[in-house]
């Protein structure tokens, strides 16, 4: 039946391939199981308990105030003004003439007046900041992005529209780089997840690595865990070799004389990826041929050690939905995947279904208790946790397949039950599922991106969006302080904030 379960899956899948090349839907994806608002614990607000929204008043800046007059009849009495505040937009082409005055000094050099700060090239401040946030924020597409402005009454071409996007962006990107930086040097726990993308017509795999204050992308060929901890460099491009390397080497069972040679050799920081792989042909490690590759390991330890080197995840935990590639350093795994697993299972008798059913609700019920652990920590609860977990998971079924699916769950204990040793981190990886979202969303709009550059870009633009989101700023008024609009509020690089504002609960 399991076999049979199988090929059916197999199937479904083909015919919901085959339906999205004709264009049509597929089928709809299985419901989440609701395990973790229904262990919510908070009362729902009836109609009467609901917060009201506030003076509207309070919040504006009146920009201008007009007086109404009326034509009273003779014997009217004035009883003063009745007001009304009305919010509008002043969306208009604005064209200016600055003529540089020129001069010639007696050596022969030409002085030409300086340009106002924010004019970089034949368009201003504010309409790249439109087109950025447009583009990036409101997910709109080049084509109809340059129909608005030609609307609007701005002569530009799509190629323009372009450059506004792409060319002169780096101080975005750096700052986006020094936000991921920031976040892993002081972040307690962050929560990573994936997603495809596309990339000079290939597919390719975008990670989203953020927590409760920050969140970074980058779109990249593979999703290895070699890949992933070139990324946990944050833009660091060298290999060290460190006691944390050797420790991460030894735990991935690398052999031990190929440990010594690396560890006891004079050189151990190299500047970038051809100055390390011709380290390892001269000790020979690349001639080796045996399992588990130890080219591959001691390439990863010495990213690992690279990432300790640089202060990043010093006492970090990494929250994944299980992926292998997210397995480094200190792991805890998300319960909702966990439970997933058990919800999605396939079931073939009403007794599979009951045992199903029965094993579902003691996982919810120990889910909601670990909920109430994190607020209020205390040993005895641990102790208890911990021995529940063993009694959840260690139990014999007349269902086969849960159980050995219970056996694989109880195997992952220690990063399950990480929350009992930190209880500030979450306990999912809902955060990375929805901020990855607006990737899954400009992808579905705008498809791929075809230069190295564009790609950047629109990682970099999606991280400074969600982190400027999680700090509560306005991503529009973050970009007229970068692009110097007139009157646009000063505000520090962002990854001052990440480290300096105070945490929210996961």
């Amino acid at each position: 039946m399991e076999e049979v379960a199988t090929l059916q899956r197999t199937v479904a899948a083909q015919r919901d391939e085959i339906a999205r090349l004709k264009g049509g839907p597929g089928r709809p994806n299985v419901k989440p199981s609701g395990m973790d608002k229904a262990t919510d614990g908070r009362p729902r607000q009836g109609r009467g308990g609901r917060r009201r929204r506030g003076s509207t008043k309070a919040k504006l800046a009146i920009h201008e105030e007009r007086t109404l007059k009326v034509d009273a009849p003779p014997g009217s009495r004035f009883k003063g003004y009745a007001g009304l505040l009305v919010q509008d937009l002043v969306i208009r082409p604005h064209v200016t003439h600055f003529r540089r005055q020129c001069w010639l000094t007696v050596d022969g050099r030409t002085v030409m007046a300086p340009l106002p700060d924010g004019i970089d090239g034949h368009f201003g401040p504010e309409l790249r900041r439109f087109v950025l946030a447009q583009y990036h924020q409101g997910q709109v597409t080049v084509p109809r992005l340059v129909a608005q402005l030609r609307g609007f009454g701005i002569l530009i071409s799509k190629r323009q529209v372009m450059r506004l996007l792409i060319d002169r962006q780096e101080h975005f990107v750096d700052e986006a780089r020094d936000v991921l930086r920031a976040g892993l040097s002081a972040a307690a726990w962050v929560t990573v997840d994936d997603t495809g993308a596309r990339h000079k017509a290939a597919n390719g795999f975008c990670t989203q690595i953020g927590n409760d204050r920050f969140t970074w992308f980058a779109t990249t060929p593979c999703k290895s865990r070699l890949n992933f901890l070139e990324l946990l460099r944050a833009g660091h491009g060298d290999y060290v070799i460190n006691a944390e390397a050797v420790a991460y080497m030894r735990s991935r069972s690398l052999a031990g004389p190929v440990i010594r040679l690396l560890a006891d050799h004079d050189d151990k920081r190299f500047v970038n990826r051809a100055a390390w792989q011709a380290h390892l042909e001269r000790l020979a490690i690349t001639a080796l041929k045996v399992r588990p590759d130890p080219v591959r390991i001691a390439t990863e330890g010495a990213l690992w050690g690279s990432v300790k080197a640089h202060g990043l995840l010093a006492d970090t935990v990494v929250v994944s939905d299980d992926a292998g590639q997210f397995n480094v350093g200190r792991h805890g795994l998300c319960w909702v995947h966990a439970e997933r697993l058990v919800h999605k299972l396939d079931t073939f008798t009403d007794q599979h279904r009951t045992i199903q059913q029965q094993l579902r609700h003691r996982i919810w019920r120990y889910y909601a208790d670990l909920k109430a652990y994190r607020r209020n920590p205390t040993v005895q609860r641990k102790a208890a946790l911990r021995a529940r977990f063993d009694r959840i998971f260690k139990r014999r079924t007349g269902f086969p397949a849960l159980n050995r699916l219970l056996a694989r769950l109880h195997a992952n204990k220690a990063e399950l039950l990480m929350v009992l040793d930190r209880p500030e981190i979450p306990l999912h990886t809902n955060g990375s599922e929805n901020d990855i979202r607006c990737q899954v969303t400009k992808r579905k709009i705008s498809g791929g991106t075809r230069s190295d550059k564009g790609r950047d870009c629109r990682d970099a633009f999606l991280s400074l969006i969600k982190t400027c989101q999680k700090l509560e700023i306005s991503f529009w008024g973050y970009l007229g302080t970068r692009l110097a609009v007139p009157g646009a509020p000063p505000l520090q690089n962002l990854s001052q904030l990440v480290t300096t504002t105070d945490a929210k609960p996961p």
